[in-house]
Parts: C-alpha cells; structure tokens; sequence
C-alpha cells in the first residue's frame, strides 16, 4: 500500500513538473523497455520458476542444499543479466527502434532522446532482477515486509530526481532516467540484510551445471512469455501509440498507473503469498489444500475487482484530475487519459484474476500451458489492436489510443478465461459451493455502487472547476462513499466477510 500511494505522488510529481509531451513519451518508453524485461526475468518467469524449486528444496532438504542452490542461481543470473546488460546498453538505439518505431519515423530528436535514456535505465534490469531473487528467498521463508516495501524505494528517489534534479538540467528527463538506475542500487542494498538474517546470504558462483539451476532455467524458458502477456500486450501498444499524436504514450501510462494501483495493492500482494503457498501443497502431494486455496484466491481477488473496475470506470476523468490536473497536465491530457483509463478498467477483473490462476500452474511447475494460453491471447490483442486502431486513424476520431487500451483488456479477458478453464479440465481446481450465489451477490452490490456514483457525482466541468482541496475531498467522499455502499449492500444480500478473510487451513 505505501509501495502504491508513493507511485502515486510520483506520478503527480511527474504530471505536474513535465506534462504529457515528446519528452516524457521518451522518458516513458526508455523505462517500459528494462521495466518489462524485469516482469519477464523477475517478477515473471524468474519468480514464478524459481519460488517452487526452492520451495521444494526447502520441505525436502537441508539448509546447505538451499544455501548452494542460493549461491549457484545468484551466480548464474548475475553472469547472464550481467551480458544482457552490455547488450542492452550498446543496442539501445535498436531496442527504441523496435518498441517505438514512430519516434525515428516522427521525430528524430525525440527517438535520440529516447535512445540516450535508455543507456541510463537499462541496468535497472540486473538490479531489480537480483532484488527478485532476493524477494523469492524471502517470500519462500514467510518473510514478505521487506520485498513489499523495497519498490518504495523507486518512488522516492524519481520523486526527488524531479524535483531536486530536473531542474538543473538541460533537458530535465534525464534526471528521470538516472533516477531509475540509482533506485535499483538502493533497493538491492535495501534487501541484503534481510537475506542476513534469514541465514542465506548468497555468494555467487557460476552454476549453470547445477540440476536446481537447470530445472529452474528449463521452468523459466516457456515461462517467460507466459507469466507477462499483459507487458507484452501493453508494450504492443506502446509501439503502435508511437505512431498516434504526441501524448498518446503519456495518456496510456497516467491511465495504466490508475488501474496498476488495485491490481498492485490487492492481487499482486496475493499473489504473492498464494505462491509459495500452493508450491508447498504440490510438493506435499495435498491436492484438496491446493484446490481450496485457488478457490480462497479467486473470490478475494472478485471481492475487490467489482467496486475496483465500477470506481475507477465511473470515476475515470475525476481521480485524473485530482491527481494530475495541474502545471504543464491539461484538461485535455485529462479527457484523453479519461478515454484509456475507462477501456482499461474493462479488463481490469481479468488482469487480476490472472494473477490467481497462473500461479497455480507454475506451482507445480507447468509453465507450457500458460505460454500456450499467452500465445493465444497476445495474437488476439494484436487483432483487436488493428480492429479498433486503423478505422479510428483512417477516419482521423480522436481518442485512437484508447482502443489499445480496450484490446488489451479484451485479451486479458481471453487468457484468464482459458487459464480457468485449462484449470477445470485438468481436475486441479475444483470449485468449492457457494459460488452463484455469491457472483448475484458481487453482481447486485456492482451495481448499487454503480448507481450511487452515476447519479451522485459532479459533472465534470463543475471539477474541473474546482479548487485542489475541492477536488481531493470530493473524490475521498464519493470513494468513501461508493466503498460504504457497496459493502452495506454485500451485508444485506447475505455475504459475511469474515469467512472471506480466513484461508482455508485457517477455517478449519
């Protein structure tokens, strides 16, 4: 939650001093580049190959088993991010070339600019690779506080980068871009006492040889596509946003940033510790545990999709005023995000359940059904990209970026939909009872919620008008609001949270 808040005030910080201009769609696309490698080296396929493996070891082996493990996979991954890196660094003009290819065709100097940024940030992948392995340690013996709180370090230090940094110099994005790689140092630093006191330090060694490192690598291969469609989606529409107005890459990041704020607090959180959760009743051979903590999973995440999607939908162009309406971000930045923010919101349920639903293949280390699954909804995004997109270009409608936004909640929707039911037919998840009742009882509750806000809330030039405090009050209310009425209306249909709250070892 602090983690979310301080993005938050970041990106205030970052509408606030820099706007949505050429500039920033720079800065923007020089950090989604390491950004989605790290979802697909670290949070991705790293963590979900590496957290059962070690998992496994831990249940069934000794202490020095899993400190050599610790030690080969930290060598291991530190050589190869380590070329990865150099690679990365020499060819960043190539790696904009490919991920934003409207900058070069547009606009030479901000393709440069592009390019120059990218040398900054792309070390930010080897360091918040080894931040995940240290956080899968972590994870894996029960201790979550630190790896949480170490993306705070992030916010803080692009937030004092802008406004300490930015200032002093010519072209004040850099300052941005060299943020991003001190951060990665200090949040490593942030981590290795923790790792102290668990008693797995790890001294790295080259360990390619090694069976866990091999498993590990032969888990992470299909992994890799598997675990980050969503970023390989949203790069997608970077590439094809670089072609639209200057802007629509910003637009599509203030909006993204709203809807990564339910999904980061709430299901990424979760995720979390079902992880390591499930890998331990896989390992025990307790197929019912493992059921039943899929199904505890599920209805939390649904619990908190329905008023998270309605709210933010709803509320779209109000939140983005309250938070960035303000210095060099317009009224117009406001509409237009408002556009990207709503299609986003669509998907948002799906975005989150998948994160539920992947885990409990990688649990028990199949990765191939999830890229399979990946595979089909990437290649549906990328047809629904072109659907919505080039009628919208053709006819020159403004607001073409929002239908990037819109396909890729559509196939977010495709892969949670055939994760579930990949799931059903495998016989590894069985649905507990209850659960018609209980989607009538999200369902009526949604709309409660969508009605108070329809009929309650201010119409949109009256906020605009309004003064800061105006706005942050109103938008308190109205969430305060909405979130009393949704659960005063769960409460009357019958659904008691408590029962919710428990995981299914602790009901029983």
């Amino acid at each position: 939650m602090v983690s979310r808040v301080l993005g938050l005030v970041r990106d205030i910080v970052l509408a606030r001093w820099f706007g949505a201009d050429a500039g920033m769609d720079a800065f923007f696309v020089a950090f989604k580049i390491p950004n989605f490698m790290r979802r697909l080296f670290a949070e991705g396929a790293f963590s979900q190959a590496f957290v059962p493996v070690i998992s496994e070891y831990r249940e069934q082996r000794g202490l020095p088993e899993v400190q050599q493990l610790v030690n080969r996979v930290a060598g291991t991954l530190l050589g190869v991010l380590s070329l990865l890196t150099v690679i990365g660094v020499l060819a960043s003009p190539v790696l904009v070339a490919i991920f934003a290819p409207g900058f070069l065709y547009r606009d030479p100097a901000q393709f440069d600019l592009a390019a120059l940024m990218l040398r900054m940030t792309f070390p930010y992948l080897l360091l918040v690779s080894l931040v995940a392995f240290a956080a899968g340690i972590l994870n894996t013996y029960g201790r979550f506080a630190a790896a949480s709180f170490a993306p705070v370090w992030l916010n803080v230090v692009l937030i004092g980068a802008a406004i300490l940094v930015s200032p002093r110099l010519a072209q004040p994005e850099l300052a941005l871009a060299g943020g991003v790689f001190v951060a990665g140092v200090v949040q490593i630093l942030f981590l290795l006492p923790s790792l102290r006191r668990v008693g797995l330090f790890p001294r790295p060694q080259w360990g390619m040889q090694d069976t866990g490192v091999r498993r590990i690598m032969k888990l992470m291969l299909p992994g890799i596509i598997g675990s980050s469609v969503a970023q390989i989606n949203l790069l997608f529409d970077t590439l094809i946003a670089s072609f639209l107005v200057a802007g629509s890459v910003s637009w599509l990041y203030y909006s993204d940033r709203l809807v990564e704020f339910p999904l980061g607090v709430f299901a990424i959180a979760l995720a979390t510790v079902i992880l390591p959760s499930l890998s331990r009743s896989h390992a025990t051979d307790s197929t019912t545990e493992f059921s039943r903590t899929v199904d505890w999973g599920l209805r939390l995440v649904l619990l908190i999709a329905v008023p998270s999607a309605t709210g933010l939908f709803l509320l779209a162009r109000p939140m983005l005023a309250t938070l960035f309406n303000y210095g060099d971000f317009n009224a117009a930045d406001v509409d237009m995000a408002g556009l990207s923010l709503m299609a986003y919101t669509v998907g948002l349920p799906a975005f989150m359940l998948i994160k539920i639903l992947a885990p409990a293949f990688y649990s028990r280390k199949d990765t191939r059904t999830p890229v399979r699954i990946a595979i089909v909804a990437l290649l549906t995004n990328m047809g629904l990209n072109l659907m919505f997109v080039v009628p919208l270009v053709i006819l020159e409608i403004p607001g073409q970026h929002a239908g990037l936004a819109l396909a890729t909640s559509l196939a977010a929707w495709v892969n949670a939909g055939l994760l579930y039911r990949m799931l059903r037919k495998q016989q590894v998840y069985r649905p507990q009872t209850g659960w018609r009742q209980f989607l009538l009882q999200l369902g009526l509750a949604g709309a409660v919620l969508g009605a108070v806000l329809f009929w309650g809330t201010p119409a949109m030039p009256v906020w605009l008008d309004w003064s800061v405090w105006s706005r942050v009050s109103g938008l308190f209310i109205w969430v305060v609001v909405g979130a009393g009425a949704y659960f005063i209306a769960l409460h009357l249909a019958g659904l008691r949270l408590g029962s919710l709250w428990r995981r299914p070892h602790d009901a029983e």
